[in-house]
C-alpha cells in the first residue's frame, strides 16, 4: 500500500489536486481520507463552546485515532472513518466504512504537523497557493457551503486562520517531497505524482 499525504493552507486547492490524481487511478485501487473527519469528538461541550474552539490548531485533530486507522489500513483491515458536521462543529454518530486500497490519500491542512503521522506517508505533497487566492476561496466555500456569514468568516480568517497558517502550516512545506503550485500550470507536478504512483503500483 502507498500512503500519500497532501497538505496546504485552507482554500489552497488540495481537493482539486486530489481529484486530478485520483481521476487517473482505477477507482477500486484508491481511497481518500480527510483530516476533517478526525476533528476531536466535542460532544461534551455545548454548541456555543464548540464554536469558540480553534479548529486550525493541531490540537483540534485526533491524530491518535488517525494514526491507529492508518496502521489498520496498512495491515489490510478496514476502518470506520468518523463523519464530521461543520454546521454543528462536531462529529456525527455516523461512520464511513473505509477499506484498504493500493493507494490511500490523506488530505488536510495540518497532516504534516504531526511527526508520527508524517512518518507514515510514503509521499508528502504540499499544495501552495497565494494567500489572497486562498482567502477568496475560503469566503466562497464557508458562505455558500457551510452557512457562515461574511463577518464571521473574515474575523476567523484574521484572528485564527492566518496566524495558525503562518505558525503551523506554512513551515510544514519543508517536509514535503513535492510542492505543487495550485495554478493552471500545475499539470507537470501532478503528472510526476501520477508517474510515481504508477511505478509503485506496478
Amino acid at each position: 500500500m502507498l500512503i500519500i499525504g497532501i497538505a496546504g493552507g485552507t482554500g489552497c486547492g488540495k481537493t482539486t489536486v486530489v481529484n486530478q490524481i485520483v481521476n487517473e487511478i482505477p477507482e477500486e485501487e484508491v481511497g481518500v481520507i480527510s483530516q476533517d473527519s478526525y476533528y476531536n469528538d466535542l460532544s461534551h461541550l455545548t454548541y456555543e463552546e464548540r464554536a469558540k474552539i480553534n479548529f486550525d490548531h493541531p490540537r483540534a485533530i485526533d491524530f491518535e485515532l488517525l494514526g491507529k486507522h492508518l496502521k489498520r489500513l496498512r495491515k489490510g483491515q478496514p476502518i470506520d472513518q468518523p463523519v464530521y458536521s461543520f454546521p454543528k462543529h462536531n462529529r456525527t454518530k455516523d461512520v464511513i466504512k473505509t477499506h484498504p486500497r493500493k493507494v490511500m490519500i490523506v488530505e488536510g491542512i495540518l497532516i504534516l504537523t504531526h511527526p508520527e503521522i508524517r512518518k507514515m506517508f510514503d509521499i508528502k505533497i504540499f499544495v501552495h497557493a497565494d494567500s489572497d487566492e486562498r482567502l477568496i476561496r475560503r469566503l466562497k466555500r464557508d458562505i455558500h457551503e457551510r452557512g457562515r456569514d461574511l463577518e464571521e468568516v473574515l474575523s476567523r480568517y484574521q484572528n485564527t486562520l492566518k496566524p495558525m497558517h503562518d505558525q503551523f502550516i506554512e513551515p510544514t512545506k519543508e517536509y514535503a517531497d513535492i510542492i505543487i503550485p495550485n495554478n493552471k500550470y500545475n499539470t507537470v507536478a501532478v503528472n510526476i505524482v501520477r508517474t510515481i504512483i504508477t511505478d509503485k503500483l506496478n
